[in-house]
């Protein structure tokens, strides 16, 4: 829920309260992290993903995801961008393209694209490089027509700032 939601006008919520959502998320991110990267290979590419519920129901909304993350919100910006790169591994390769351009797509300040190089960092540490993959998801969506004019001026703004 956004910012505003949570902090709702009245009383403040108790600091124990805050810590202890706080810990649900981080204990929820570091379980979704086992589950995605203790598979029994060495190697992500080798060995299949095993389903996680939580993900696959994620699978869809990367785009919302994305946005979400763009705007920056304090802890919240660190939770989105660790869930948002343990979707783009398990969903892989297809998903972590698709996260990438996503980000590279919708950015609008320097602060907001500087996200898209530290999930292509992460990403690169476990699977193969997904920056071509993203590329050929722009090119794909530029020339299906899917991505409106101001999108697509970001878009290579975006690529020209990166470059």
């Amino acid at each position: 829920a956004p910012a505003s939601v949570i902090t709702a006008p009245g009383p403040a919520l108790h600091e124990g309260v805050r810590e202890a959502c706080e810990r649900l998320l981080q204990l929820l991110l570091l379980h979704l992290q086992k589950l995605v990267h203790g598979r029994g290979s060495a190697s992500l590419a080798e060995c299949p993903a095993r389903p996680v519920p939580f993900l696959e129901a994620l699978r869809p909304h990367v785009r919302e995801l994305c946005l979400d993350t763009l705007r920056l919100e304090r802890k919240r910006c660190l939770w989105q961008h660790q869930l948002l790169a343990l979707l783009a591994v398990h969903s892989a390769p297809h998903g972590a393209a698709e996260a990438l351009f996503f980000l590279l797509a919708l950015a609008r300040t320097p602060e907001e694209l500087a996200l898209a190089p530290q999930l292509h960092a992460g990403l690169r540490a476990v699977l193969p490089d997904p920056l071509p993959a993203a590329v050929a998801a722009a090119v794909a969506q530029i020339h299906a027509g899917r991505l409106p004019e101001p999108q697509l001026a970001q878009l290579l703004r975006n690529l020209a700032l990166l470059l």
